[in-house]
């Protein structure tokens, strides 16, 4: 029996796949948590393969690498430093599970299997992973550990089984995407887990971004009564020492630093950025390409890969047409001036004109539409790619949730691309995070310290400007009125009648349901993008393309 015990949470950011970097990470968190004199580090959930590996863990010689990482790891642990509990994928008698897995000694000493498996929104692990049984307490240097891996805290049966069988502490491995409301979810699962049990509870999350996925890290602890003696910084990688002392039946933890969480505005913009960030980094790109219209999605957007990457990473074209104003002319040079970006012009009225004499024998007698506006977002689009393709930068798309939603956007134009960090944002949000950026810039973000979204550019009407004198509310409804009717029929999945029941005019919510619907065709050809809600369009919302419920409105 052991009467104190050092644990450090390790919060580090891997990289799906990357086995050995990953192993190096938490090698160099192992080094760190050894000079704070700590006894055990423990980091978040699947962090030697990275989190969600999807169907690259079924794969035999991957699971082979991961069980190499970790010998290697274990066989580190016998030079009398920190053991190690980490999570990766691991299998017994043929069967692949999550496990969390205590190193110690220069061995594997203890593997404990994942319970409870999501396979709800962004998550998929039944069809990867086979249930583990419920856990007892993981013996360790005279402690008993009651270990769980994410999912496990979710639900009280994990918890109660540690708790008879004798646990002195709980100890929960995550992986554990960010939304905005998930940081009070943790917490409040948390916080039922430790007043069924009675016992303090240490939570390490992963931190960095995974395509769509954005992880937060927040990880933090939980005395006995309840109360937050840690927390850890959100949106950067950590490591922090947490002590331990006997009180009794049970440890108590002792204060260490807390870092409060950024309000939410702050926590989407920086899921934004690390997002980005990282899916640049990971997947090797130099930089990132993107049209400036002069409006603010594109302009909020640029913000975003400025302060991810740098303005020399980032390269802004303006490509204007007769009917782009002078006003958008000139607030997409002064927002490439604020933030420092290279600003080139390609004028598209050649292309216009020679897709209008090639298609003039076709199109003769009829009357010009939308036809023609959509050449012009596709001839950007073909532009953007074609820089792409001559100097390696990923295009950056610049559509926001609201247009997503309903379809205010062409394929293969202004959708063209690799990756969004508007996709999950309503064009509401994306005001706030205009003033914000323009008020606030953290000492970690590469653009500039003052402003950067210019201020005409956020109040003047939104305009697609595809034809003379156009606004986005010829179109649709006002922002606030149609993201107000999207929050009930995409976040909260809402019927007709109950969203019509919410104020709303029944043609409008009509209109709506119907364009929510006829979109999703274009929305499964769509790029990537940051997840920052609890219903992101692709894995949290799989809708039909061939739907026939819609006509029954």
């Amino acid at each position: 029996m052991t009467d104190s015990l050092a644990i450090a949470i390790a919060q580090i950011n891997p990289t799906v796949g990357d086995v050995a970097g990953n192993l190096a990470l938490v090698q160099g968190a192992r080094a760190e948590a050894a000079k704070l004199g700590a006894d055990l580090v423990v980091t978040g959930e699947l962090a030697l393969c990275g989190y969600p590996p999807e169907d690259l863990v079924l794969k035999r010689s991957f699971q082979d690498r991961i069980e190499d990482a970790v010998k290697t790891l274990a066989a580190e642990t016998a030079d009398g430093g920190p053991a190690v509990l980490t999570g990766a994928p691991w299998r017994e008698k043929g069967k692949l599970y999550n496990a969390a897995l205590l190193l110690d000694g220069g061995e594997v000493q203890v593997v404990r299997l994942k319970h409870e498996l999501p396979n709800y929104g962004v998550f998929d692990e039944k069809r990867l992973f086979q249930q583990g049984p419920l856990p007892g307490p993981v013996p360790f240097r005279g402690a008993r550990l009651g270990v769980m891996v994410c999912e496990d805290m979710w639900f009280e049966d994990v918890t109660e089984c540690l708790d008879e069988s004798g646990a002195e502490m709980l100890i929960v491995l995550n992986g554990s995407p960010y939304d905005v409301e998930k940081d009070d979810q943790r917490l409040s699962y948390a916080v039922s887990r430790v007043k069924e049990s009675g016992l303090p509870l240490l939570y390490a999350n992963l931190v960095g971004g995974q395509d769509e996925l954005v992880f937060d890290g927040g990880s933090f602890v939980l005395d006995a009564d309840c109360a937050l003696t840690a927390k850890m910084p959100c949106w950067q990688s950590a490591v922090t020492l947490t002590t331990w002392t006997r009180d009794g039946e049970a440890f108590r933890p002792e204060p260490a630093a807390i870092v409060a969480a950024p309000d939410d505005t702050e926590s989407i913009y920086r899921a934004m950025v690390l997002g980005l960030r990282d899916y640049v980094n990971k997947n090797g790109f130099p930089g990132v390409v993107l049209g400036l219209s002069g409006g603010v999605d594109s302009a909020l957007s640029a913000a975003v890969a400025v302060d991810a990457l740098g303005a020399d990473r980032v390269l802004t074209v303006m490509m204007p047409s007769p009917y782009t104003s002078a006003d958008s002319l000139e607030d997409a040079t002064e927002a490439a001036n604020l933030m420092g970006t290279r600003l080139e012009s390609v004028p598209i009225q050649p292309a216009m004109d020679a897709f209008d004499a090639m298609l003039a024998p076709l199109f003769e007698g009829r009357d010009r539409d939308i036809t023609e506006e959509n050449i012009q977002a596709r001839t950007r689009g073909l532009l953007l790619m074609a820089l792409s393709n001559k100097f390696g930068h990923m295009v950056l798309t610049t559509g926001n949730k609201s247009e997503m939603s309903v379809g205010y956007a062409t394929i293969y134009g202004d959708m063209n691309g690799g990756y969004s960090v508007l996709k999950d944002a309503y064009k509401t949000t994306v005001f706030k995070l205009c003033h914000w950026r323009n008020q606030h810039c953290p000492a970690d973000f590469l653009g500039p310290k003052g402003r950067a979204i210019p201020e005409r550019t956020i109040t003047k009407p939104p305009s697609a400007e595809l034809r003379p004198d156009q606004t986005d509310q010829d179109s649709l409804p006002p922002y606030e009125d149609l993201d107000a009717i999207l929050m009930c029929l995409v976040e909260k999945e809402m019927g007709f009648d109950a969203t019509v029941a919410e104020g709303f005019d029944a043609d409008v919510v009509r209109r709506i349901w119907v364009l929510l619907d006829r979109a999703e065709y274009k929305r499964r050809q769509a790029p990537p993008g940051v997840k920052i809600t609890g219903r992101a369009f692709g894995r949290d919302r799989r809708y039909p393309i061939t739907n026939g419920f819609t006509k029954q409105f």
